[in-house]
């Protein structure tokens, strides 16, 4: 089949992803390849809203102060502080695109989340992330300048380095590599400019809040590349997941603590106070550490959080999604507490991007949670996320339009096609799923809230073992959509202990028990590279 072309080629369908493709457009053709349905991502999920300075009590220095604190120390305070400048011209780009914020009194309501001294958090009801994707994808589809790609999931980025060479980051990137289907053909995308948008690696995990196409994609093909990598060690853990067997990853938005939900143990008596003075408005790394700590030390299945001293009505208009989610399941939350655990929901390191979003290797941009930029150091503070995705959308836009014209005509140069060499259908599906479920659990157990040497010595030994195995399976049969997921989060998982491992100290999302405190001498970023078929090179920044 030929290749298929494009100006531009963005990989991922969330709110960094759909707001760069509509930028984009402007100058040429786009192509989304996309894991499902365009609509399925991490934006999709996302209930709590975006973070930007609107309201008059406010200031930027607020905003950049908070999310300075969030970070532990190792943010770029350069990078936020753009970030956070830029918010409200953002925000008023996602209004016009037809975006509908709830507002209340006729100006836009704000809502209150752990880590933020002020109301700043625009939303939709609790379904802030479905409003933005249904505005961005209805002007992405109207657009004749950009066409979908569904249900491809990406194998590879495809660079000027020949498959028998060590990967380098000076070579250009050209492209991916995309199976389309659960079992059929590769197909080649060319462009000029690729926009990695594929969002984060929940499903790394055993308890996520994660969708399922969340299985680290672009961090996996990046490295695989030769792309850098920073601060996968930080991986934010989201206090409030619904604890139910039917409620499969369903959040319960921070906001609801932002409104006055109280964490409590199954007595009802509250705790955290005892962690924090911010008590339920602590960051995320301060509550899931301390409901960590109290269900290790009674052994319960879960906590729970109450928020029954505010009314049905408020709460029925405030977290109508919430609601009747709970009320599903048989839990009318302004009636009972609603239970709770932890569960992996938020990469802060990725893949190693400049202020305009470009990655080191030519051609190759990375926005969203796929990307590392500096805004959210060694922990993300709540409901700056989305904000990151628009802002860096943007810049990426502004950054090929100043080259475009001389960057269009550039020569691509040689292509590989795709070469399956002597792989064979895959025989056995059962491997797959047994090998995935071992990854989830020991990644849960020994790399997760809470880590030791002792716990990140054994992941290691036990994961380089699947990772040889798994590689080995993966040459040796005709990619799946599972196989190529499979292959990414052993991958991933392998990245995640290596720098978790590099890591001397406890220094926000990551805690271990041999390095308690934060040390300066290691107030630095994490960076990680390939530097052979087998080989992790990591150093400092």
């Amino acid at each position: 089949m030929a290749p298929f072309e494009s100006d531009f080629l963005v990989l991922g369908s969330g709110i960094a992803g759909l707001l760069a493709a509509h930028k984009l457009s402007s100058l040429g053709t786009v192509h989304v390849v996309t894991k499902k349905e365009a609509v399925e991502s991490n934006t999709n999920y996302a209930q709590g809203g975006i973070a930007a300075v609107i309201s008059a009590a406010d200031s930027f220095e607020s905003h950049i102060q908070d999310t300075l604190t969030a970070g532990a120390d190792l943010c770029k305070e350069t990078i936020v502080r753009s970030t956070v400048q830029e918010g409200p011209e953002r925000v008023q780009e996602l209004i016009q695109l037809g975006v509908r914020f709830t507002e209340g009194e006729r100006k836009l309501d704000l809502g209150l989340e752990g880590g933020h001294s002020q109301r700043r958090i625009l939303h939709a009801g609790d379904f802030t992330g479905q409003e933005i994707e249904r505005a961005l994808l209805q002007s992405c589809r109207q657009n004749k300048r950009i066409r979908f790609f569904e249900n491809h999931i990406c194998v590879d980025l495809i660079t000027q380095h020949h498959p028998s060479e060590m990967p380098s980051s000076k070579n250009q990137c050209v492209g991916v590599y995309a199976l389309y289907g659960k079992m059929g053909e590769v197909q080649t995308f060319l462009s000029r400019v690729t926009v990695l948008a594929t969002g984060g690696a929940g499903k790394v995990y055993l308890y996520t809040s994660n969708p399922d196409i969340a299985t680290g994609d672009g961090i996996a093909m990046a490295y695989r590349a030769g792309a850098l990598l920073a601060n996968l060690e930080f991986v934010q853990f989201h206090p409030t997941c619904l604890y139910h067997p039917q409620a499969k990853s369903f959040l319960i938005s921070e906001a609801v603590r932002g409104e006055g939900g109280i964490l409590s143990r199954k007595d009802g008596a509250a705790f955290m106070k005892q962690y924090s003075p911010q008590a339920e408005l602590a960051p995320r790394d301060i509550v899931a550490r301390a409901m960590d700590a109290e269900l290790k030390k009674s052994g319960e299945d879960c906590l729970y959080l109450d928020i029954t001293h505010k009314s049905k009505d408020f709460l029925m208009a405030r977290f109508p999604t919430i609601y009747q989610k709970c009320l599903s399941l048989g839990i009318d939350m302004s009636r009972s507490p609603i239970p709770v655990v932890p569960a992996a929901h938020f990469f802060c390191g990725g893949v190693v991007t400049n202020a305009q979003g470009q990655t080191e290797m030519p051609g190759l941009y990375a926005i969203g949670e796929v990307a590392c930029t500096g805004l959210h150091g060694a922990n993300r503070l709540a409901s700056n996320s989305l904000l990151e995705g628009c802002v860096f959308a943007h810049r990426v836009f502004k950054q090929v339009e100043s080259s475009w014209s001389t960057q269009k005509h550039a020569p691509q140069g040689k292509v590989l096609p795709w070469n399956p060499g002597k792989a064979i259908p895959l025989d056995e599906a059962v491997i797959i799923s047994q090998n995935w479920d071992e990854i989830r659990r020991l990644m849960w157990n020994y790399v997760g809230i809470v880590r030791s040497n002792k716990r990140l010595d054994r992941a290691k030994r036990r994961m380089e073992m699947l990772l040889q195995e798994i590689q080995e399976y993966y040459w040796d049969f005709l990619p799946t959509r599972d196989l190529i997921e499979l292959r990414n989060i052993a991958l991933v998982a392998n990245l995640i202990i290596h720098s978790a491992q590099a890591r001397k100290e406890s220094r926000g999302l990551h805690y271990n028990l041999d390095y308690p405190e934060p040390r300066e001498s290691e107030r630095h970023d994490t960076l990680i590279r390939r530097n052979s078929n087998t080989q992790y090179a990591i150093r400092e920044s």
